[in-house]
């Protein structure tokens, strides 16, 4: 099982970004905690973490209204 994230834009489209892969959603998890800054600085708004074909889960990466 390969794990790795997919990039969206602010229409929701998958947009370009690093083609990594991971041997375990910790490894993958790890890996966005430490990059989301210069993703989010790219143009990248949300991720979807992906297992094969399957997605996991979908975040945002802009900041929370207060």
């Amino acid at each position: 099982m390969a794990w790795s994230w997919r990039y969206e834009g602010t229409d929701g489209r998958t947009v370009e970004g690093p083609a990594e892969s991971f041997s375990s959603q910790a490894d993958a998890e790890s890996w966005i905690g430490q990059t989301w800054r210069e993703l989010a600085a790219s143009g990248v708004t949300s991720v979807a973490l992906v297992e094969d074909d399957r997605v996991e889960y979908r975040m945002s990466l802009l900041p929370t209204a207060e």
